[in-house]
Parts: structure tokens; C-alpha cells; sequence
């Protein structure tokens, strides 16, 4: 199988993350798009994703999945004796998704928002709003506060031990470097939840 990706790009990094815990990362070919060249705007590609994002992953049978937590899904159905990311038990499934949903639309989207409105890194493409950029960066902010109170106490994010609620919380604070949005001095517990996580081998792929 092959999956297409940028690698500096932070969805792509939460797919490889998840495939270095699972011990998978063999199991597929990345190919490299260039996405601020346009290379994901191509027939080629919009015929493998339509809404021409990356990572997409191609099976060995042509059959194409986009979305990250989608290709993340079929890795954990995929290889069941790997460890467990998306949860064990009906009750860690449902506090992983609770966690993803919340992480996706509180965090990782406001953090995308705030780098395509405030850097016009698409302005070839899209019509940078540089205020609802800004706007979007103060919602990353204030949910760094509400993970850093979260943290008080607990090791990961969710259930007690790493999951992908944690791959996709790190990338994201990663990622929101890039708009100058940074941890903060006094958010002690987020540090530490920070640092453990970027000592784990996958964080390194």
C-alpha cells in the first residue's frame, strides 16, 4: 500500500505516529506531495482524495482512504494484535473519541484556521481572513489552559495510558509552534504531559 503525505505537515505526522506505536510503519510506501506547490491540486490526486488533502492511503487493491483518523481506524481493525490506540473496552473507545472529537474541533482545526488566515501559506488558493485567523489563535490558547488543568494528575491525556487522544494533542501543539503559539511557563502539567510524549520513539518518525 502507499500513502500519500507531506511530511512536515501535521496530519501526516498523527498517521505515522500511530503506525511507529503500532510497530506498521513497514507495512506502507510514502510518497511525498508537495502541497504548497500544488502537486495535492493535480487529477491524479483529486481522483485518489477529492477534497485534495493530505495523508491519503492507496491499498494494495486501489481502494483509496483519506482522513487521517480514518486511515488511523484501519490500521487498528487492520492489526488487532497490536497495541490498542482507539481504545480497549467500550467505555475507553467511546473516552478516546469524546477526546478526539474535542481535540479535532477545539484544537487542531482553530490551529490549521490560524496558520492558513494568518501566515497566506494558501493565499494562491483561498482568501486569508487575517482577524479570524487571529480569533482562532486565542481559542488554541485557552484550550492549552483547559489540557494543562486537565493534566493535573494524569500521565495521558485519556484511560489512564497512551492513546491516540495523545498523538493527536502532541502533533497539534507541534504544529501551533509555527504560528508562535507555545506552551507556557506556568502550564507545568501540559510541559510534562509535553515532554513524555516527545520521548516515545514515534514522535521521533
Amino acid at each position: 500500500m502507499k500513502i500519500f503525505e507531506t511530511k512536515s505537515a501535521p496530519n501526516p505526522r498523527r498517521v505515522r505516529m500511530f503506525m511507529a506505536e503500532k510497530g506498521l510503519l513497514d507495512k506502507a510506501e510514502f510518497v511525498q506531495v508537495d502541497i504548497e506547490k500544488g502537486e495535492n491540486l493535480t487529477p491524479e490526486y483529486v481522483a485518489r482524495n477529492p477534497m485534495k488533502k493530505v495523508p491519503v492511503m492507496e491499498l494494495d487493491d486501489g481502494t483509496c482512504i483519506a482522513e487521517t483518523m480514518a486511515i488511523c481506524r484501519y490500521f487498528e481493525e487492520a492489526y488487532p494484535d497490536t497495541p490498542k490506540l482507539l481504545g480497549q473496552t467500550p467505555v475507553e473507545k467511546a473516552l478516546v473519541e469524546q477526546w478526539l472529537r474535542w481535540l479535532e474541533f477545539y484544537f487542531f482545526m482553530p490551529t490549521g484556521m490560524c496558520f492558513q488566515h494568518t501566515t497566506g501559506y494558501f493565499k494562491d488558493r483561498m482568501n486569508p481572513i487575517k482577524e479570524w485567523g487571529e480569533e482562532c489563535g486565542k481559542g488554541v490558547e485557552k484550550f492549552m489552559h483547559f489540557l494543562d488543568k486537565h493534566l493535573e494528575g494524569n500521565e495521558y491525556i485519556c484511560c489512564d495510558r497512551f492513546t491516540a487522544a495523545d498523538i493527536n494533542a502532541f502533533t497539534t501543539i507541534a504544529f501551533a509552534r509555527v504560528v508562535n503559539i507555545r506552551i507556557k511557563p506556568e502550564q507545568a502539567n501540559l510541559q510534562a504531559w509535553y515532554d513524555r510524549i516527545k520521548a516515545r520513539p514515534s514522535a521521533q518518525v
